[in-house]
Protein backbone atom coordinates (compact mmCIF):
# COMPACT_ATOMS: atom_id res chain seq x y z
CA UNK A 1 0.00 0.00 0.00
CA UNK A 2 1.24 3.68 -0.69
CA UNK A 3 1.88 6.33 1.75
CA UNK A 4 -1.17 7.88 0.36
CA UNK A 5 -3.25 5.59 0.21
CA UNK A 6 -2.22 5.04 4.17
CA UNK A 7 -2.82 8.43 4.90
CA UNK A 8 -5.93 8.77 3.03
CA UNK A 9 -7.36 5.50 4.95
CA UNK A 10 -5.86 7.04 8.42
CA UNK A 11 -7.41 10.58 7.77
CA UNK A 12 -10.98 8.56 6.83
CA UNK A 13 -10.48 6.41 10.22
CA UNK A 14 -10.00 9.95 11.87
CA UNK A 15 -13.21 12.02 10.74
CA UNK A 16 -15.60 8.18 11.11
CA UNK A 17 -13.92 8.08 15.21
CA UNK A 18 -14.53 11.78 15.84
CA UNK A 19 -18.61 11.10 13.87
CA UNK A 20 -18.81 7.95 16.30
CA UNK A 21 -17.52 10.07 19.47
CA UNK A 22 -19.95 12.59 18.15
CA UNK A 23 -22.73 10.44 18.41
CA UNK A 24 -22.04 8.69 21.80
CA UNK A 25 -20.50 6.09 20.43
CA UNK A 26 -17.36 4.93 22.91
CA UNK A 27 -14.14 3.94 21.11
CA UNK A 28 -12.88 0.18 22.05
CA UNK A 29 -10.26 -0.44 19.77
CA UNK A 30 -8.65 0.91 16.25
CA UNK A 31 -6.98 -1.18 14.26
CA UNK A 32 -7.61 -4.46 15.35
CA UNK A 33 -5.55 -6.94 13.31
CA UNK A 34 -5.67 -10.86 13.16
CA UNK A 35 -4.51 -13.12 10.30
CA UNK A 36 -7.83 -13.48 9.14
CA UNK A 37 -8.39 -9.66 7.83
CA UNK A 38 -8.99 -6.59 10.06
CA UNK A 39 -11.53 -4.19 11.80
CA UNK A 40 -11.09 -0.71 11.66
CA UNK A 41 -12.91 0.83 14.37
CA UNK A 42 -14.68 -1.45 17.58
CA UNK A 43 -16.95 0.95 19.37
CA UNK A 44 -19.48 0.18 22.18
CA UNK A 45 -23.14 2.50 22.22
CA UNK A 46 -26.14 1.22 24.21
CA UNK A 47 -25.04 -1.90 24.70
CA UNK A 48 -24.39 -2.85 21.14
CA UNK A 49 -21.02 -3.65 20.10
CA UNK A 50 -19.51 -2.04 16.36
CA UNK A 51 -17.67 -3.11 14.46
CA UNK A 52 -16.76 -0.11 11.78
CA UNK A 53 -15.35 -0.62 8.71
CA UNK A 54 -14.04 2.87 7.14
CA UNK A 55 -13.63 3.56 3.16
CA UNK A 56 -12.66 6.60 1.95
CA UNK A 57 -12.70 7.78 -1.51
CA UNK A 58 -11.11 10.42 -3.42
CA UNK A 59 -13.74 11.51 -6.11
CA UNK A 60 -15.95 8.42 -7.57
CA UNK A 61 -13.97 7.36 -10.40
CA UNK A 62 -13.63 3.73 -8.63
CA UNK A 63 -17.39 3.71 -7.63
CA UNK A 64 -18.72 5.13 -4.47
CA UNK A 65 -16.86 4.07 -0.90
CA UNK A 66 -20.08 1.97 -0.14
CA UNK A 67 -19.63 -0.28 -2.85
CA UNK A 68 -16.11 -0.64 -2.05
CA UNK A 69 -16.94 -3.43 0.41
CA UNK A 70 -16.85 -6.38 -1.52
CA UNK A 71 -18.19 -10.13 -0.47
CA UNK A 72 -14.21 -10.89 0.49
CA UNK A 73 -13.47 -7.94 2.35
CA UNK A 74 -17.06 -8.43 4.25
CA UNK A 75 -15.88 -11.85 4.61
CA UNK A 76 -12.76 -11.11 6.21
CA UNK A 77 -14.54 -8.38 8.35
CA UNK A 78 -16.69 -11.10 9.56
CA UNK A 79 -13.91 -13.22 10.63
CA UNK A 80 -11.69 -10.66 12.59
CA UNK A 81 -14.94 -9.50 14.34
CA UNK A 82 -15.89 -13.21 15.62
CA UNK A 83 -11.59 -13.74 16.44
CA UNK A 84 -12.20 -10.35 18.78
CA UNK A 85 -15.19 -11.66 20.39
CA UNK A 86 -13.24 -14.96 21.18
CA UNK A 87 -10.27 -13.24 22.42
CA UNK A 88 -12.52 -10.52 24.38
CA UNK A 89 -14.66 -11.22 27.55
CA UNK A 90 -17.51 -9.20 28.78
CA UNK A 91 -18.68 -8.26 24.87
CA UNK A 92 -22.19 -7.29 24.89
CA UNK A 93 -24.36 -9.60 23.11
CA UNK A 94 -25.73 -7.31 20.91
CA UNK A 95 -23.19 -6.46 17.96
CA UNK A 96 -23.57 -5.41 14.37
CA UNK A 97 -21.20 -4.07 11.71
CA UNK A 98 -21.64 -0.58 10.23
CA UNK A 99 -19.41 1.16 7.48
CA UNK A 100 -18.77 4.29 7.37
CA UNK A 101 -18.26 5.86 4.14
CA UNK A 102 -16.36 9.08 3.49
CA UNK A 103 -16.32 10.90 0.07
CA UNK A 104 -13.62 13.35 -0.31
CA UNK A 105 -12.98 16.42 -2.63
CA UNK A 106 -9.65 16.89 -4.39
CA UNK A 107 -8.29 19.40 -1.73
CA UNK A 108 -8.98 16.80 0.51
CA UNK A 109 -12.38 18.06 2.24
CA UNK A 110 -15.18 15.70 3.30
CA UNK A 111 -17.66 16.04 0.80
CA UNK A 112 -20.29 13.14 3.01
CA UNK A 113 -20.37 10.91 5.56
CA UNK A 114 -22.43 8.01 5.44
CA UNK A 115 -22.85 6.03 8.18
CA UNK A 116 -24.37 2.33 7.24
CA UNK A 117 -25.59 0.56 10.62
CA UNK A 118 -25.42 -2.84 10.01
CA UNK A 119 -24.24 -2.95 6.63
CA UNK A 120 -22.55 -6.57 6.77
CA UNK A 121 -25.10 -9.36 7.86
CA UNK A 122 -24.08 -11.52 10.90
CA UNK A 123 -21.82 -10.02 12.92
CA UNK A 124 -23.43 -12.66 16.32
CA UNK A 125 -26.04 -10.57 16.90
Amino acid sequence: MTRARRDLGDFGERVAAAHLEAKGYRIRERNFRVREGEVDIIAERGGTLVFVEVRTRRGESMGSAAESVTAAKAGRILAAAQSYLQAVEGCPADQRIDVIALALAHDGRVLSLEHIEGAVEDAGG
